[in-house]
């Protein structure tokens, strides 16, 4: 599509970078999804042009990028691979979660910075077999007991993403003998932790989401990172990676679909098929769709980033991820009508972001939670 959201030449030049990368991971994409291979290759890549520190605090050396920045290059990297998009986006949105709550005493989140300037990798292990989605409330079934000055941790966690290739796991558990609920930061060295393969769906291969295993994991005291015994309800903005890594992947379906039509030209016709009167409504409805959940995207994200205060963005960064899931899918959709039953070619790319797109439905929030909330949203203001 046209419309570009680059702003500044800074963007611009990263952008660039970036697209260089995408454009490499693509074809790697359909390699590591069909062995169901997380890309370790990818993620040095990032490395190597510091993506990886891209919300690092300033104050700690970071550049500590917008949220709308911080959008604007995940939709670009999952145009070349969902998984590895999504699985950076859990990495680069986490530190920039920590340092926007600052619910860990400040001396921590720069140690932790710290690590990640040197090229250490995060991610929160929050989700359960007992519990679901932790968004829905359920009370971690990981147990966290003192002993002495440390602390032992038992549990498993489900749907640990980019698992082989974390530094720290930042592990959500209860403790024993109250109703506290504590994060702590893990080594992945830490003797008690392993990785159990059980990624094994049709969607995002490629993301490692394995489950972690905790059994009598020995953690220091210091790494007690937050005792969570007041909740922090300030909204999740962060989260809005999930929306654009799932327009990213449904941009690349829009464009494989383009310039197919472009070029196909069966006997049956005279020209491409560009010119068949449903091959163009359904190119029009495309893009109608993507532009709508864009620009919604874009500008939701730039009021975070100019906004004195959050709270009253729950709504919003709800919908937008509403948006933007189901748009992807019907986008995908589209481009497979017009592509027709060589889009169901393994060979096809426009297979597998089929497949990846399907995912998004089952990231936070539910779509079911959201439209939930609007409607109590509804009511409550007549009261």
């Amino acid at each position: 599509m046209t419309i570009s959201f680059i702003k500044t030449d800074k963007q611009r030049e990263l952008y660039s970078k970036i697209s260089s990368l995408a454009d490499r991971f693509n074809e790697r994409a359909a390699i590591n999804d069909e062995k169901g291979c997380f890309s370790f290759e990818n993620i040095e890549d990032l490395k190597e042009i510091g993506y990886t520190k891209l919300t690092v605090p300033k104050r700690f050396g970071g550049e500590d990028i917008s949220l709308y920045e911080f959008l604007l290059f995940q939709e670009r990297l999952a145009q070349g691979d969902g998984s590895t998009a999504l699985s950076m986006g859990w990495h680069l949105g986490v530190m920039m979660d920590i340092n926007e709550k600052r619910d860990w005493k400040e001396e921590r989140i720069e140690q932790m910075a710290s690590e990640v300037l040197n090229g250490a990798l995060i991610n929160r292990a929050a989700t359960e077999p007992q519990t679901g989605s932790p968004t829905r409330g359920g009370k971690p079934q990981t147990m966290a007991k003192k002993e002495g000055d440390c602390w032992i941790v038992n549990g498993r966690k489900t749907f640990t993403t980019m698992s082989p290739a974390l530094d720290y796991f930042l592990v959500i558990s209860s403790i024993e003998d109250s109703h506290q609920i504590a994060e702590f930061a893990i080594h992945k060295d830490s003797p008690g932790l392993s990785i159990n393969e059980t990624w094994d769906t049709i969607s995002m291969r490629g993301t490692g989401s394995h489950d972690l295993i905790l059994e009598n994991v020995k953690v220091s005291n210091e790494n007690l990172v937050d005792m969570m015994t007041k909740r922090n309800t300030t909204p999740n903005g962060w989260l809005l990676h999930i929306p654009a890594c799932y327009l990213g992947i449904a941009l690349a379906a829009r464009d494989y679909a383009v310039k197919f039509a472009n070029e196909y030209s069966p006997n049956s016709i005279k020209g491409t098929i560009k010119d068949l009167p449903n091959v163009q409504r359904l190119v029009g409805e495309m893009d109608a769709e993507l532009m709508q959940a864009r620009h919604f995207m874009y500008s939701v994200a730039k009021e975070w980033d100019e906004a004195t205060t959050k709270n009253h963005f729950t709504s919003e960064l709800g919908v937008v991820k509403y948006m933007a899931t189901n748009t992807a899918i019907s986008v995908v959709d589209k481009a497979m009508r017009i592509v027709g039953a060589k889009s169901l070619q393994r060979s096809n790319p426009l297979q597998r972001y089929y497949r990846d797109v399907r995912a998004g439905l089952h990231n936070p929030p539910m779509d079911d939670m959201t439209i939930l909330n609007l409607a109590n949203a509804a009511f409550k203001s007549l009261t």
